[in-house]
């Protein structure tokens, strides 16, 4: 079994990480759901990806989830006769949506052809991360003139930011369409949906997905990436209607300002906590990694705040697809996630003070957590179709493992994201009793259980029934 850590990791693959004996070394090292970045390659070169980190699991001898992320729309400018330019403090710079020719010093084409109609005299664009700052003067047409009073360089199709957001630009463009169709053909387990404002948007992604997963029988996982400024007082519904969120804190930091990020990441954790959703903490975790073979002490503070808070998962982009140390960095990640969680609190009997559950399922889920926690238990287990059952579960601190056997393949790689839960595939009988003496057997033969632990279990009659969970057990292990 993997190191005992709870956080899981998500890395992006890449050309760093694209190599089958890599990744294999990388899934071994711990990365537990494979990013597949959308903004990137031809829909060939993801399906070929998806089989690649298939197989690397397979090697490693352990199911990981792969995470479609969608790009969403192009707010860039278009590019430039020298690739670059210099911008100066002070100097006048034009974003013209009419503009064909290569950009200059004075002004530059762009991808965003709606620009113009989303700004007004004394809006600030931020431009390659924030790091260029432009206040509009004047919307001339399709020109947008602006001052730049934060120069520097700026290169081909940077993004555009508006200070504050507004920005009316879909979440979904043709291009995810189409990608959403790819990613369906290789049965991605979750697909990122970028820069969504509101439900509708995710309304519409879930849709999208379902129709074209109908023909595979396969139902994606949704994760809403929370990266526009509109999204935040929004954040309750999108989370009604997603299967989690990204804490996506490069756009939302340039778009709300860097200051305001960490507090808004620790409700966005404790918010999906709260309601039973998935969280997924991501950006700059180990940016030194891409170059250096270990990290600062800032990114180490940086990825055990997020697991303190709470989180699902961490998540490395260019420090897995392009950095120089992949390998090392999911190490590092790993050490800093353990180490994080054995500081942890324990605090059931409040978690459970005041609160009362209303479906039978999700109550012997709690009580499986109450009761293996005051017994000082080995090991929860849950035998479950949909996953739901160890979901509950994995909302709540506890130090004890939670290992999710089920007969699905599809719900096996989708616990792959949940905190503190080990899926397992099993298939077990129709009879009940027969059941319990397989898992327990299963458990054994994996070591999770030694003859006299004891360990809660979980599982519903009649057997295989999903949202059937109707019974919990204390067994001392044969």
């Amino acid at each position: 079994m993997p190191l005992r850590r709870a956080t899981k990791i998500v890395a992006t693959l890449g050309p760093a990480s694209g190599e089958l004996a890599m990744l294999e070394k990388m899934v071994l090292a711990g990365v537990n759901v494979v990013r597949l970045n959308f903004s990137h390659g031809q829909a060939q070169d993801h399906i070929e990806r998806a089989r690649l980190v298939r197989e690397a699991a397979k090697r490693a001898g352990r199911e990981v989830a792969i995470m479609a992320d969608l790009q969403g729309p192009k707010i860039r400018v278009g590019k430039f006769s020298e690739g670059r330019v210099m911008l100066e403090e002070g100097a006048p710079f034009v974003l013209d949506a009419s503009r064909t020719e290569p950009g200059d010093q004075a002004g530059v084409g762009l991808d965003y052809k709606e620009l113009p109609r989303d700004t007004r005299p004394g809006d600030v664009l931020l431009l390659n991360d924030g790091l260029i700052v432009l206040v509009v003067d004047a919307v001339r047409g399709e020109a947008v003139h602006t001052t730049v009073r934060v120069g520097g360089e700026l290169s081909n199709n940077k993004g555009i930011n508006k200070q504050g957001g507004g920005l009316t630009a879909p979440a979904l463009t043709a291009k995810d369409m189409e990608d959403i169709r790819t990613a369906m053909s290789f049965q991605a387990d979750y697909v990122a949906v970028s820069f969504p404002k509101n439900a509708t948007d995710m309304e519409m992604a879930r849709q999208l997905c379902n129709v074209a997963a109908a023909q595979y029988r396969h139902k994606p996982g949704l994760i809403a990436k929370i990266e526009r400024a509109e999204a935040i007082p929004r954040l309750e519904e999108i989370l009604r209607v997603s299967d989690g969120i990204m804490v996506a804190r490069g756009d939302l930091a340039v778009e709300v300002g860097n200051a305001v990020v960490p507090a808004l990441q620790k409700k966005m954790i404790r918010m999906a906590r709260d309601m039973d959703k998935l969280v997924i903490t991501a950006t700059q975790m180990m940016e030194s990694m891409i170059t250096n073979a270990s990290p600062t002490r800032a990114e180490v503070s940086d990825v055990a705040n997020a697991v303190l808070d709470g989180t699902d998962a961490v998540m490395l982009s260019a420090e897995t697809a392009a950095g120089r140390y992949p390998l090392e960095t999911v190490q590092e990640m790993a050490k800093i996630c353990a180490a994080a969680e054995s500081a942890e609190d324990v605090q059931l009997d409040a978690d459970f003070s005041g609160r009362t559950f209303g479906a039978i399922d999700h109550s012997i889920a709690m009580g499986a957590l109450f009761t293996a926690h005051h017994l000082g238990a080995k090991a929860i287990v849950a035998m479950t179709e949909s996953g739901s059952t160890a979901l509950w579960m994995s909302r709540h601190r506890i130090h004890i493992p939670i290992y999710a056997l089920t007969p699905k393949v599809a719900t096996q790689r989708r616990m792959a994201l949940y905190r503190n839960v080990r899926p397992i595939l099993m298939d077990t009988s129709a009879d009940r009793d027969t059941a319990l003496e397989q898992a327990e057997r299963h458990l054994k033969d994996r070591g999770i259980v030694s003859s006299g632990d004891v360990y809660a279990i979980t599982c519903g009659e009649p057997m295989g029934a999903p949202g059937g969970t109707n019974m919990l057990k204390i067994c001392r292990a044969t």
